[in-house]
């Protein structure tokens, strides 16, 4: 898979040629079409980082990368004007204009954080972070500090819980702001089902749902191992996050790593958080309820999930792999050829694919969920413990044993 982003830095000509700094830890990418609103907010959250004690993060530890790619507005002029006002700050300017084949966000973060994994590489640094945000989005003021401190614990891969921001969703219909708001608590409830049907050492209750462009980090290590992020129109953040799964990265759905985006209806992808505003707005004008997988649905297909990855690690006896062909609905020769050739659970897991379900209106999901959870958080599972794909370190461990937040914080949208 390594050979897939080096073949890539060969065939692509480098986007900085300026070498970066001996003490840069970081790199942040900021793909950017026609965002002259936004951007030089975006750079200012950027350049205003903090430490975990709340002081300011040195400029020497990070840079930034931003690509104007296929721009009509002034968004690499503002973003030039930016620069001059802070010449100590490493941003990285690049103007492009991308044929129309490769014209899309999938193509734009690829060509950034390609560049940014041969930068960090340069400097010798396999546990480098290559940070990925957007040009309509708003970071915290702790937001690299957090992602480190995750990766310094163990993860490979971070995902930072985004938010919309207040302005842009009093903006929208009250249907449609009422689904966005019910998405977010419906997608959370799953999550804690999840650690409580099929936990993951490496990514503990509370977590959130989220590993998008706005806040998505990988170490330069398990981007080479992945071979880069694959080459698609949208969604690639969560192609990437797919990637992740197939090499068993160890990844953290952070609620301490936190940025705000624009709550905006016209996007620039095709499948990003725009699109489905505008698609709960139109539900909302025709009335319709806004339907998500059923949790009974959810909980079996959990269920069964915990069992392959169980039988994966363990290569369990006939009569298991007998039952799982069953369920699955497949050849149990196939499934055990499946299971020996994989090298790896994610991958094994990907394979044999689990078909979705019945669906039902949010409402009646969130309704359904938060019984479930009460039963479980009263009497929960006792006999489903973690399955350790890859030990976490002392230093995770640490990590997870600090104060979190509660379900409440982290809807507090």
């Amino acid at each position: 898979m390594l050979s897939t982003v080096l073949g890539r830095l060969v065939r692509d000509a480098p986007l900085v040629f300026t070498p970066p700094r001996a003490s840069c830890r970081a790199c942040i990418i900021v793909p950017a079409r026609d965002e002259a609103q936004f951007i030089q907010a975006t750079l200012g959250a950027l350049a205003q980082q903090v430490n975990r004690l709340g002081r300011p993060l040195a400029w020497e530890q990070y840079e930034v990368i931003l690509l104007a790619n296929n721009c009509r507005d002034q968004t690499a002029h503002l973003a030039r004007i930016f620069a001059q006002q802070l010449p100590g700050f490493s941003l990285h300017i690049i103007e492009r204009v991308l044929p129309p084949a490769e014209a899309h966000v999938g193509r734009a973060r690829q060509l950034l954080m390609d560049e940014a994994y041969r930068r960090l590489m340069t400097l010798g640094r396999p546990q480098g972070v290559i940070c990925s945000t957007d040009a309509d989005t708003l970071v915290a003021p702790d937001w690299l500090a957090m992602t480190l401190a995750e990766v310094e614990a163990g993860a490979d891969g971070v995902g930072g819980r985004v938010q919309t921001d207040r302005c842009g969703r009093l903006a929208l219909s009250p249907r449609a702001r009422g689904f966005h708001l019910r998405d977010v608590a419906y997608q959370y409830l799953v999550s804690e089902l999840e650690t409580y049907l099929d936990p993951d050492p490496a990514d503990p209750w509370p977590r959130h749902y989220q590993h998008f462009g706005a806040s998505l980090a990988v170490t330069t290590q398990i981007y080479g191992k992945v071979g880069g992020l694959p080459s698609v129109r949208t969604p690639e953040d969560v192609a990437l996050y797919q990637a992740l799964q197939r090499v068993d990265a160890r990844f953290r759905h952070s609620p301490r790593v936190r940025a705000t985006t624009s709550a905006r209806r016209l996007g620039r992808t095709e499948n990003g958080l725009a699109a489905q505003l505008e698609t709960w707005s139109e539900l909302g004008q025709a009335q319709q309820p806004y339907l998500v997988e059923s949790p009974v649905t959810i909980e079996q297909r959990l269920v069964l999930r915990r069992r392959l990855r169980t039988f994966w690690h363990q290569h369990g006896p006939d009569r298991e792999l007998n039952d799982l062909a069953q369920v699955l609905g497949v050849d149990r020769t196939w499934l055990k050829a499946t299971l020996t050739s994989s090298p790896s659970c994610g991958l094994f897991l990907q394979t044999v694919s689990q078909p979705t379900g019945s669906r039902l209106p949010v409402e009646t999901a969130i309704e359904l969920l938060r019984t479930r959870l009460a039963e479980l958080r009263h009497n929960p599972l006792k006999e489903v413990q973690p399955i350790v794909r890859l030990a976490p370190s002392p230093q995770m461990l640490q990590a997870l044993r600090q104060p979190q937040e509660t379900l409440v914080d982290l809807i507090s949208i």
